[in-house]
């Protein structure tokens, strides 16, 4: 059961036996989530009429340590529910107007750093064994996750001779694509809020046919992690209007830097025969030239 779902049931159960102060902040939470994970324990109590204590007592007799984990939890709620609309005003009462970038920048910095934090070194390790040792590898992202699977594609290429990256267009012929994947292969999947059942299906697909599943997603609880060897979280704005996906472009970035050192004969004969090439076709401009210009 995810914690979102977790949360609501909760509440349900010890419903009955709520004080009038604690039924009341039920009801917000339960009807206002989006606003609600975003507040302290004061605030929020502020916002319902109620006191903070109040507040910390509601989230323990919940079951949950204190209202930092009960937050969490709210926070995982708003995650897998909130659809665009809410998540443009959420954005819109969380950002100053005169301190867009400033805020956007040091969001970003906050959730490189929490994943430095919280990732799974010996997953990351793993997640390198089964892709090197791979006969095939597959690469799946859909919508916001789409320039990620195509930028971790496009460096694979230059690494290994098969890599497949998934077009979604349709879920016929995205099953037609992963068609010969077998216990040999692995797939790469990526999946941030809100999830994609598209990714979903296709690791479902490729876990029904005993290939190796790496996955990238921001949390345990993420509908793809059921299916992962090797599961990699990353942090990602869970209430915005756009995606923040630097994080998990951080965390590609180092399996591409992790997979080239251990196979660094190979790319570099690659990116020798690669520059020939460029240089032959004119693919990037000279330096040269633009000197003598």
């Amino acid at each position: 059961m995810n914690q979102s779902n977790d949360l609501l049931n909760r509440i349900k159960e010890h419903y009955s036996q709520m004080s009038k102060g604690q039924k009341l902040l039920s009801e917000y939470v339960t009807g206002n989530y989006d606003k609600a994970a975003f507040l302290t324990a004061g605030k929020l109590g502020k916002t319902v009429g109620i006191s903070e204590s109040t507040v910390v007592r509601f989230a323990t007799s919940l079951g949950y340590q204190g209202y930092p984990e009960f937050q969490a939890a709210l926070q995982e709620l708003v995650k897998n529910r909130l659809n665009s609309i809410q998540r443009m005003e959420v954005t819109y009462g969380r950002i100053s107007q005169t301190r867009i970038l400033e805020y956007v920048l040091r969001s970003d910095e906050q959730k490189i750093r929490e994943t430095l934090d919280q990732i799974d070194q010996a997953a990351f390790e793993h997640a390198l064994d089964l892709i090197s040792g791979a006969e095939n590898i597959y690469i799946i992202g859909t919508r916001s996750c789409a320039p990620l699977a195509g930028f971790l594609g496009y460096y694979f290429n230059l690494i290994f001779e098969n890599v497949h990256i998934l077009h979604t267009s349709s879920s016929s012929e995205l099953y037609e694509q992963m068609v010969r994947i077998s216990s040999r292969d692995a797939i790469i999947g990526i999946s941030f809020p809100r999830y994609s059942m598209r990714t979903l299906k296709a690791l479902e697909f490729a876990y029904s046919r005993h290939a190796k599943v790496i996955t990238l997603t921001d949390s345990v609880h993420a509908p793809i992690s059921q299916y992962s060897s090797a599961g990699l979280i990353a942090k990602s704005d869970m209430a915005s209007i756009v995606d923040s996906l630097v994080a998990p472009l951080s965390v590609i970035n180092a399996l591409i830097v992790g997979l080239c050192m251990r196979r660094q004969d190979e790319v570099a004969h690659t990116l020798g025969t690669l520059e020939k090439i460029w240089d032959e076709y004119e693919v990037y401009e000279s330096v040269d030239k633009t000197e003598k210009s």
